[in-house]
Parts: structure tokens; C-alpha cells; sequence
């Protein structure tokens, strides 16, 4: 076996890890990749002959490269972020694979990525490094280029936050979490609302992503009875809810038409639900590893609820009426949840007759007549 033949096996031993090191440092499984790709690419060009402990030193370059984007991240991002959900890593209900075992190995589901999101990029290489992978912080130190001592500082300080915005310890049985899960939507298909409210934490917070694609999409909303009626959206024939793990947790993605439309990640914490996170940004859905749940073409989705302005395949004579921010309502009482339909009071009438959509002008400020 060559030099460069023994290298490339051996990166490929430790593959797994490196992405999943990356994946918790970045919340990006595409970001992750590309990290893991200059790591070999680095591997490749360097001289590692005299290197003891090939994962030890390839963990701490991809920890660097991942480091460096997280500090780009920061310094270009010339606004806030706003609602950010990271990638989910979603298998079949029924197990995950052992590739996604290992990425999600030490992971307490989804909300953990979202508190990683608020550290410095010190904290989360810190923390992650030494309390997920177990790092000394005598090798994190040259990493981030601070004392082993100062290196311990930045990850108790992560921890203190991480512990803080874990109130609520999420549930480690997932078949109680599906249990929860499982009533909250059937709570939203009745239109229960009183049901809806139960099955939630007092101070749940509900977080959606709707990207760039579909920004007037993302909110941040919390608290039960404020949950529970966003909650009443599924409450439609046209969406399907498929169970399925997100993050290793019982979660959901919705399909409409058989095609990814969002996926759902759910923190249940002692017999209800304290956080939702939906990922319904149509390019990152479009990016995400979906396919036994219908994908890979979510904009499919789109169109199903609304193909055209103003076409409703469920119900084909009703005009549209504008009466909250992202959400059209039809006449015949059923929520569509497509902002495509109807964007903003002040666009146009729209009439769903058959197959085609008629536009009439309406005054600035007014809402359709139901």
C-alpha cells in the first residue's frame, strides 16, 4: 500500500466523526461536507508522515476550518440572522441508519443546535470539542489560539448558556415523545384547540425557517395558546404528516402532494411539547436528504396548495381572503398555508374559478371579501 493510499483510508475511517464534529460546529450539513473536503484536501498537500495520531490531527483541522467559518459567518452577516433552524438530520421513524447514528451520537436533538447558534465561535468550538468529542482543552487551546485555561473558560461559559436554555429536559424515550407528538397533531386535525393547548408547555416556543425563499414564512412565537393557534394549520386535507426521527427525536415532515413541504423537530419534556422548530425554506428542503418521504422536490409542495395565483385544488370557486401575515383562508374555512396564494392585503383579489385564477384590483390596505 502507498503513502497517499494509506492516507486516503485512513481519512476515510475517521469520515464519520469529522462530519459530525463539523455538522455540531456549523448546524449546516452542507457546510459540514465542505469542511470534511478541505480537510482532505489539506491532508492531501501536507506531509503527515510524522503524525502519531492521524484522528486526533484530522479533528483538529477540521475543527479549524470549521472555526474559520463560523468567524466569516459572523463577519459578513451585515443583519441579523433572525429565525434560524439548523439542519435537521431526519431518518425513517422506525431507526436510523449507522452513518446517522454516529452524526448524532451525544446529540439531545435539534434544540441543542439551536443553542449552539447563539454562541461565539470560541464558546461552540470549545464546548463542542471537549463536552461532545471529549477533547483535552490542552489540544482546543492552539485551536482557538488562547491559554488551555482560557480555552476551560470559554466552554464552561457555553455550558452555563447551553444548561440554561435547557429548563426543560427533553424526554429521552422516544416512544413517549412520539406518544405527545402523535396528539398534538391530532389535536391540529380536529381543530381542538383546548387539546392543542394541553399537549403544550405553558412557555413553549414555536420557531419557523422560511429562508430567503420564503422569509414572511419565519416567526418566532411562544406560549401555549399562541402555539396552538398556529397549530390549527394542519387542520386542512391537503397536508399530510409523515412521522419520522429529526435529530434522533420524534418529529414529523409534512408533505403536500407527496412532496416535502416542511420539516418539523419537537422538544418533549416531561409529557409536553416546550419547543417546535420548522424547517419550511423551500432550497434547504430542496438540498435535504428526504427522499423516503416523497423528495426531493419540495417547490412540488408549492404548487399542489397553489398552482398559479390563486388556484386552490381543494377549493376551485372560492375567493381568497388576506386575513394574517403568510396565511390565506379560503371561503370554505379551510387553511391553506400557502403565502403564495395571497401574499399581502394590498395585492390583488384572486378568484379561483376552475382552473384559472382572475385577477380584480383592490383598494390599498383592503382585504378580500370571504
Amino acid at each position: 500500500m502507498t503513502e497517499s493510499d494509506a492516507l486516503a483510508e485512513g481519512f476515510e475511517q475517521n469520515r464519520t466523526r469529522l462530519r459530525a464534529v463539523a455538522y455540531r460546529m456549523l448546524g449546516s450539513l452542507a457546510e459540514a461536507d465542505d469542511a470534511v473536503q478541505e480537510t482532505w484536501l489539506r491532508l492531501s498537500r501536507s506531509d503527515a508522515s510524522g503524525v502519531d495520531n492521524l484522528g486526533a490531527w484530522l479533528t483538529t483541522i477540521v475543527a479549524r476550518v470549521s472555526l474559520n467559518v463560523l468567524r466569516s459567518r459572523r463577519a459578513h452577516r451585515e443583519e441579523p440572522m433572525g429565525v434560524h433552524v439548523p439542519d435537521p438530520v431526519v431518518s425513517p421513524a422506525d431507526g436510523t441508519n449507522p452513518e446517522e447514528q454516529a452524526l448524532l451520537a451525544d446529540s439531545v436533538g435539534l434544540a441543542l443546535q439551536v443553542v449552539l447558534d447563539t454562541l461565539t465561535p470560541a464558546e461552540r468550538l470549545a464546548f463542542v470539542l471537549h463536552d461532545l468529542f471529549d477533547l483535552p482543552f490542552d489540544e482546543i487551546a492552539p485551536i482557538v489560539g488562547r491559554s488551555a485555561a482560557t480555552a476551560r473558560q470559554l466552554a464552561s461559559r457555553a455550558r452555563r448558556r447551553v444548561r440554561g436554555a435547557e429548563a426543560h429536559a427533553p424526554d429521552p424515550d422516544t416512544g413517549r415523545q412520539r406518544k405527545v407528538v402523535d396528539a398534538f397533531f391530532a389535536a391540529a386535525r380536529r381543530g381542538d384547540f383546548d387539546a392543542l393547548v394541553a399537549v403544550l408547555d405553558p412557555d413553549v416556543v414555536l420557531r419557523v425557517d422560511g429562508g430567503t425563499g420564503l422569509p414572511e414564512a419565519s416567526a418566532r412565537i411562544r406560549g401555549a395558546a399562541a402555539v396552538a393557534g398556529q397549530a390549527l394549520m394542519f387542520n386542512q386535507p391537503a397536508a399530510a404528516v409523515q412521522a419520522a426521527l429529526v435529530n434522533g427525536a420524534a418529529g414529523a415532515v409534512v408533505t403536500v402532494g407527496g412532496q416535502p413541504f416542511a420539516v418539523m423537530a419537537f422538544a418533549v419534556s416531561r409529557g409536553t411539547i416546550a419547543q417546535i422548530d420548522i424547517l419550511a425554506d423551500p432550497e434547504r428542503l430542496r438540498r435535504a436528504d428526504l427522499a423516503v418521504f416523497g423528495g426531493p422536490a419540495p417547490e412540488a409542495g408549492w404548487a399542489r396548495l397553489g398552482a398559479a395565483p390563486g388556484l386552490c385544488l381543494t377549493c376551485r370557486h372560492a375567493k381568497l381572503n388576506q386575513t394574517r401575515r403568510g396565511t390565506a383562508y379560503l371561503r370554505c374555512g379551510r387553511s391553506a398555508w400557502d403565502d403564495r396564494l395571497v401574499r399581502y392585503p394590498r395585492l390583488p383579489v384572486i378568484e379561483c374559478a376552475g382552473f384559472e385564477a382572475r385577477d380584480q384590483p383592490a383598494a390599498d390596505g383592503a382585504q378580500a371579501e370571504p
